[in-house]
Parts: structure tokens; C-alpha cells; sequence
């Protein structure tokens, strides 16, 4: 009787221990598969919106257009670049120091005579083709526009002291002085300085002075025309340069 009464209040302390247990179990499971359930839904929620997110995505590749005009601007190029069989030679005896920098569109020369510094600025020359000498010819009947030419500024320098200043046109076989000034370097920007007549109405001994003047300091006919071809050729290569400047900027 003893031990049936024990057996009794031990089932009894047992059996709501193991209803605790299996209850704290399946609450466990519970919550396992509810976290389990959300984990999914949120992992299936983030990619549901990483697919539905809008990405922008910007073409890299060129426009035919672009493509186009670079495979034009290339044939330029190559058409430029032929081989020229006249390449300008220094003359024997040029007087001058020549000054090119690539990207201008001047050259500066540079000497030294008897004391002063004789510094040409030399500018592209303007050509005249065969049909635009045939237009002038109607229009024009003064021979020199019917000609191809190069403008020049002279400026002969003395040491702490003014400078004259000529401008000039260069044709085959003639120099033309077209402007002459004095310079003064000391002279203040408001003051307005008289200029001189204009040469052409100086009189003709003393123009032809000046022209005296200017062509032993080197400014003569043998030294522009070689000016003339160096020009032209120099525009040449700046041109070159400026369609390969283009064609990259286009390419980048």
C-alpha cells in the first residue's frame, strides 16, 4: 500500500513536469518556424524589391554619327600628312634667329645689328588662288592684289629707348611698307601718341630711305619670300595638328 501511494505522488510530480517540457518544445518549435517563416519573407521581400528597383544604366557606346565624322576627320588627315616634295631650307646667309612655337600662328625672328635688336613678327600668309586673281582682275586693277601675301610688324630696338615700329606687306619680289611708328616705352597709357602721316604720303626719297633702311637690317624680298614658303608650310602642320586635336576630343 506504501509503495503504490508512492508511486502515485511521484507520476504525479512527473507527468506536469513532462506537459512543461513538451509544451516549452513545442513553443520553441513555434517560434523557431515563425522566426524561420520570417527570415523568408524578409529574404524574399528584399529580393522581390531588389528586382523591382529601377537600374540606370548609361550606353558607352559611340554614336554612329560620331563614328562617322572621325573616320572622315582620319582621311583628312592622312590626305594632309602626303609627303611634300618642296621643304623650306634656311637660305645660306638668313640673318635671323627663328622663333616657331607649335599652336601659334606666328613665328618671331630675331637678330642683333650694329647695337639695335631687330625683332619680325611673322604672320600667316593670305593666299590668292588662280579663280580669286581672275575675280580681282575685274574688280581690282592693281597688280598687287592679285597676289599672294604675308604681313610682317618690324620693331627695331635701341637700348632704354624707343623703337619704330613698321608694318609691312610682303609680295613676290616687294616689300611694301605700309605703317611707321615711334614707340616709347617710358610713355604713359593716357596720353594719346601722335602716330606720324601715313607713308605712303611721305616723300618718295624718304620712303625710299626707310625701305633702305629696313633691308640692311635683313628685310628684303629674299628673306620674305622664304618667309612665304615657311609660312604656308607651317600652316600645313598646324592644321594637322588642330584634326588630330579635334579627333581626340571627339574620341574621349
Amino acid at each position: 500500500m506504501a509503495v503504490t501511494n508512492i508511486i502515485r505522488r511521484a507520476a504525479s510530480q512527473v507527468v506536469p513536469y513532462a506537459v512543461r517540457v513538451m509544451a516549452r518544445t513545442q513553443s520553441y518549435q513555434y517560434r523557431s518556424s515563425a522566426l524561420l517563416s520570417t527570415v523568408v519573407n524578409r529574404n524574399g521581400g528584399c529580393r522581390n524589391l531588389f528586382r523591382s528597383s529601377t537600374v540606370h544604366c548609361y550606353s558607352t557606346k559611340r554614336p554612329s554619327s560620331d563614328e562617322a565624322l572621325i573616320k572622315v576627320i582620319q582621311s583628312e588627315i592622312a590626305c594632309a600628312e602626303e609627303p611634300d616634295d618642296e621643304v623650306e631650307e634656311v637660305p645660306e646667309g638668313f640673318p635671323f634667329k627663328i622663333e616657331d612655337h607649335p599652336g601659334q600662328q606666328t613665328i618671331t625672328l630675331t637678330r642683333e645689328y650694329q647695337g639695335e635688336s631687330v625683332d619680325v613678327e611673322v604672320h600667316m600668309p593670305d593666299l590668292v588662288t588662280g579663280d580669286e586673281a581672275d575675280d580681282n582682275d575685274a574688280d581690282n586693277d592693281s597688280e598687287r592684289a592679285n597676289q599672294s601675301q604675308i604681313p610682317l610688324v618690324v620693331k627695331v630696338y635701341k637700348k632704354n629707348g624707343p623703337s619704330l615700329e613698321f608694318g609691312l606687306t610682303a609680295f613676290a619680289d616687294e616689300v611694301v611698307i605700309e605703317t611707321l611708328g615711334i614707340k616709347d616705352p617710358n610713355a604713359s597709357e593716357d596720353q594719346i601718341a601722335y602716330e606720324g602721316p601715313d607713308f605712303a604720303d611721305l616723300d618718295e626719297n624718304l620712303q625710299k630711305a626707310f625701305h633702305k633702311y629696313l633691308e640692311i637690317r635683313g628685310i628684303k624680298p629674299s628673306t620674305t619670300n622664304f618667309l612665304h614658303e615657311y609660312m604656308i608650310n607651317k600652316d600645313g602642320r598646324e592644321y594637322i595638328t588642330w584634326l588630330k586635336n579635334v579627333k581626340k576630343f571627339i574620341e574621349a
